[in-house]
């Protein structure tokens, strides 16, 4: 299943995409796609989805989960991406927090942050927590998966890097975290490590690269983190970035007004934004 949010900002409703790539509303059966409604999927057994209402036209969409706890990031998760910033492999992943306030739809605007002179791009896959995980092996990781998303980990590389303390301040700007736009269950996912990944900035590719080239799985990252924290249902945790940054190129090249970003990986779908600055 391919679910998601649509509606203005604040009152998003539950919805699903059918096989015709129309949007079918879900408010009467789940209140919202959040922890709860992904926690116990029994409602979608034997759900006949083309029978479900039918949305009219072309309604924004948002953040494809809801009430998300935890918006957890892996750094430098990418052998490729580690090479292109001047860092070396970390013996163990890197785990920083963004703040959930970061969170907006797949195609709402990015705000440029005020004194910000270097708010970068990243094309992330997300992983979407659907059971309780806790002290959880390795093999039995992607039990705890619900699904995955787009995410596009946008970052302030001066805040990130110059300011002092952690990366959390250069994740966390308001819109830094479109998410969505479905979050796609499971089992329409035969492989996380096999996923073709790609961005463009005014149409120029910037990043090309494939969920492969991940230094720690999807099943080792779930795995890790939960000998630190409980995962819950509805937290997202968002895997890191092929090769292709605007910190990565010389000279680096970095977001301004009037830009447009495109993503997307394979099987999740496509994200786009404009780039405004803030006022």
């Amino acid at each position: 299943m391919k679910l998601l949010r649509y509606g203005p900002a604040g009152s998003e409703k539950p919805g699903i995409l059918d096989s015709d790539g129309q949007i079918r509303d879900l408010s009467g059966v789940i209140a919202d796609v959040g922890g709860d409604a992904i926690a116990d999927m029994g409602w979608a057994g034997g759900l006949d989805i083309a029978a479900l209402p039918l949305v009219e036209g072309n309604p924004r969409l948002g953040a494809c989960v809801a009430g998300t706890g935890k918006f957890i990031c892996i750094g430098l998760n990418y052998a490729d991406h580690a090479a292109e910033t001047g860092a070396a492999v970390p013996p163990e992943p890197v785990i920083f927090m963004k703040a959930t306030s970061a969170i907006v739809g797949p195609n709402d605007d990015v705000v440029i942050p005020r004194g910000s002179e270097a708010t970068d791009w990243e094309v992330e896959l997300g992983v979407v927590i659907g059971k309780r995980a806790k002290y959880v092996s390795e093999a039995d990781a992607l039990e705890h998966v619900a699904g995955y998303c787009v995410i596009n980990d946008v970052s302030e590389r001066d805040f990130q890097t110059k300011r002092s303390g952690q990366w959390t301040k250069g994740k966390s700007c308001d819109t830094f975290g479109p998410t969505g736009p479905w979050l796609v269950t499971k089992d329409e996912v035969a492989n996380p490590q096999a996923l073709k990944m790609w961005l463009t900035v005014n149409g120029v590719s910037k990043q090309d690269g494939s969920s492969k080239t991940m230094v720690y799985g999807v099943a080792h990252v779930v795995s890790y983190l939960s000998q630190f924290m409980t995962l819950h249902p509805g937290d997202i945790i968002s895997t890191g970035t092929p090769p292709g940054v605007g910190m990565g190129f010389k000279p680096p090249q970095y977001l301004k007004a009037g830009d447009v970003i495109e993503l997307g990986i394979e099987g999740l779908g496509s994200q786009k934004q404009t780039v405004v600055a803030d006022i």
